[in-house]
């Protein structure tokens, strides 16, 4: 009786503070991802004036390699989201 007691207090305990944890990890994926648009939006911008140099076309173009991952993240969040409110 005490050992399930104690073990389902500490999986409790366990359970709380990795939901919390990935709260914090997913606000810092949506801020990341919110950053790295912002950069890929200006870079094409200056890039498509034709006073962006090199680098602001390559950083332009290599841009989207850690925004597709970010946004399959984004889309998991708003899934479980939504599944919590249904």
């Amino acid at each position: 009786m005490i050992t399930t007691v104690a073990t389902s207090a500490v999986t409790a305990a366990a359970l709380g503070l990795a939901t919390s944890a990935l709260g914090t990890l997913g606000a810092v994926a949506v801020v990341a991802l919110l950053l790295l648009l912002i950069t890929k939006e200006l870079s094409s911008a200056e890039a498509q004036s034709g006073s962006g140099g090199r680098r602001l076309r390559t950083l332009s173009r290599y841009v989207v390699i850690p925004i597709i991952p970010l946004l399959l993240v984004f889309a998991v969040i708003v899934a479980v989201k939504v599944w919590e409110v249904l």
